[in-house]
This record gives C-alpha cells, structure tokens and sequence, in this order.
C-alpha cells in the first residue's frame, strides 16, 4: 500500500467566495470620513450672523440656520469702482463678479484641467484615464441618441458638455466651504446662473431650428398658412395651435431654469438646515440622496435641451417627417450603395 497521504476533500484549493466585508468597511469609513470633514468644517468656519464678521457670536439654532443660507441675490466679490449696489432682489443686472460666478468659474477650470490630463495623450490602445473618459462619452452618446433618436447625433459634444458642467456646479454646493462663506456658493442655487444656462440653450435650439428649415420653414411650424388650403376651419385650428406652440416655446427657457433652480436652491436648504441643527451625523443620508438628485436634475437639464433641439430642426410639414426616421433611412440607403457591387 502506498503511504503517500491524500488531501481530504475539504483541504483541496477551491476558489474562495469574494467577501462583502471590504464593501462594508469602504461605506464605514466613507460615512466616517464625511461626519469628520463636517465636524472640522464646522470648527473652521463656523457660521457667523448675516451682516457680520467671521468669529462673530452665533446664537443656536437661528443664527446657525440663517448662517448657511443665501437667497436670493449672491454675494458681489468684486463690482466696479463707484457702481451703486443694486437692492437684494432676485434678478438684477449689476455688473460684477459674484459668488456664483467665481465658484462657476473654478469649476469650469477644474473640469478643463481634468479632461485635458485625461485625454492629452490618446492612442489606439487608451490607457486608464483615456478609457474611462471614452466609456463615460460613450455611454452619454448612447443615453442620448436612445431617448432624442439618431437626429440626435450631432449634438451630443453639447448634450454632454452641459450634463458634466451642471453636474459638477451641482456637487459643488455639497463640498465645504462652498456655501459657508461668502465668496463661494453653489452655480446652480443662483436663478442668475440657471437663466443664463436655459438662454444659452434657448437660442441655440432656435438657431439650429432656423438652420435646418430655413426663416419660412420654421415659422411655418408656428404660422401654418398653408393648411387654410384645406379650409377654413382647418385653418384656423392649425394656426391656434401654432400660437400656442409658439407661446410655449418662450416658456421652454423659464422652466429650464426654474426647474434646476428649485431643486438644487431646495436640496442646499434642507441641508444647510439639517446640517445646522445636527451639526454632523443626520446630514450623511441626505448628503447621499443629494448627489444622486443633483446628477439626476443635471441629466433632465440637458436631455431636455437635446430632445428640444431635435423638435427645433423637424418639421411639421411631413405626416411622417421625423428627422430620425430620415436621418435612419440615409444610413441604410448608404448602406445599400455600398453593398451594390462596382461596374
């Protein structure tokens, strides 16, 4: 008999089944990470009166309340030399530097910096960075073209350029000392900001529509004389509803705004609250619950531009004119070309 010993079943090698301690133990520190940085921002600025000095006397819970707030005019960092401060009212024209536009403008230099490093040295094999640059692009390409169709396709450089720049002024608002200082304040809790953003957007979706169907062809989506070739009534019908497609293609850029603007200027002020009279642990579960809403109101900002620029450049003329559907049928008729065998 040989007496070579054999390994029972159990001591055999198996794989060993990946462990969920490690994930735990991340959110344990990630959560004790976020009640540090909260407690040591609040030891570094704390909260002083409106009207006041930093390390000025506090009074709780108002004073440390009303200390994280700013509605509605931002603070003005810098104004020209002798221009007269405009009263607090919500929108004003003052030219000037305020806090939301200094805190826009760091984020903006931030993205920059981070995109060029990502994508500075780009190759037919992507390393890291290049890789996860392409597949976040990528997967915005395909959302968008999913949800606005293949028309879509040629505007998704600003679909994705507006998603990552209101995403980012979004979690701004989140990250001390954004919010507890002057100087600084979240882009998107300013209605300046958001009117600014949903112009920008309005005209470029009008520009496109005015490109793709001419002066005539466009306002013929709002003016259609041509159905009174079909009578009277049908006439009338149709240029009604052109009116009022008309009237709420000016409403498309004042919800645009307020939309982004009362959830984010909404979500800061139920935190700045909670985070005032909790001082650290309660605002960890709606800190989380805020950079999910902040991502999601940023994806509607721009899906909405982007579906609104697709509606700009259809015409109506068409039963069946979708711009998708044409823009489908040139590929596949390309397609087909392309497969005839030369003569």
């Amino acid at each position: 008999m040989s007496s070579e010993r054999v390994a029972p079943p159990e001591e055999a090698e198996t794989p060993t089944a990946p462990s969920r301690r490690g994930l735990s133990s991340r959110w344990f520190l990630l959560i004790g990470g976020v009640i540090v940085f909260n407690i040591v921002a609040l030891i570094l600025v704390p909260p002083f009166p409106k009207g006041g000095n930093p390390g000025d006397e506090c009074a709780y819970p108002v004073c440390f309340i009303n200390g994280t707030l700013e509605f509605p005019a931002p603070h003005v960092v810098w104004a020209p030399p002798g221009a007269e401060h405009p009263p607090a009212d919500l929108i004003v024209f003052y030219p000037s530097i305020s806090s939301t536009i200094l805190t826009m403008w760091i984020v903006m230099a931030i993205v920059l910096v981070v995109v060029i490093l990502m994508t500075r040295r780009r190759s037919l094999v992507p390393g890291g960075a290049q890789n996860a640059f392409e597949f976040f692009y990528e997967f915005l390409s395909d959302f968008g073209v999913s949800i606005a169709g293949a028309a879509a396709r040629p505007y998704i450089p600003l679909f994705a350029a507006f998603f990552i720049l209101i995403l980012f002024c979004n979690w701004s608002g989140l990250v001390p000392p954004v919010g507890r200082i002057e100087e600084l304040r979240a882009p998107t809790s300013d209605v300046n900001i958001t009117i600014g953003l949903a112009l920008v957007s309005f005209l470029y979706f009008e520009f496109q529509g005015f490109k793709r169907l001419g002066i005539g062809g466009y306002l013929g989506k709002f003016f259609p004389l041509y159905e009174f070739r079909k009578g009277i009534a049908a006439g009338g019908i149709a240029l009604f509803v052109g009116l009022v497609e008309l009237m709420l293609e000016f409403v498309k850029p004042v919800t645009l705004s307020m939309r982004l603007l009362g959830n984010i200027h909404g979500g800061e002020v139920a935190l700045g609250v909670i985070t005032a009279l909790t001082i650290a642990f309660i605002p960890v579960g709606l800190l989380g619950l805020e950079v999910m809403l902040n991502a999601i109101q940023a994806l509607i900002f721009s899906v909405l531009t982007l579906i609104f620029i697709t509606l700009a450049i259809e015409s109506h003329e068409h039963e069946e004119g979708h711009v998708a559907d044409e823009a489908m049928e040139a590929i596949h008729d390309t397609e087909a070309s392309a497969l005839q065998p030369a003569h």
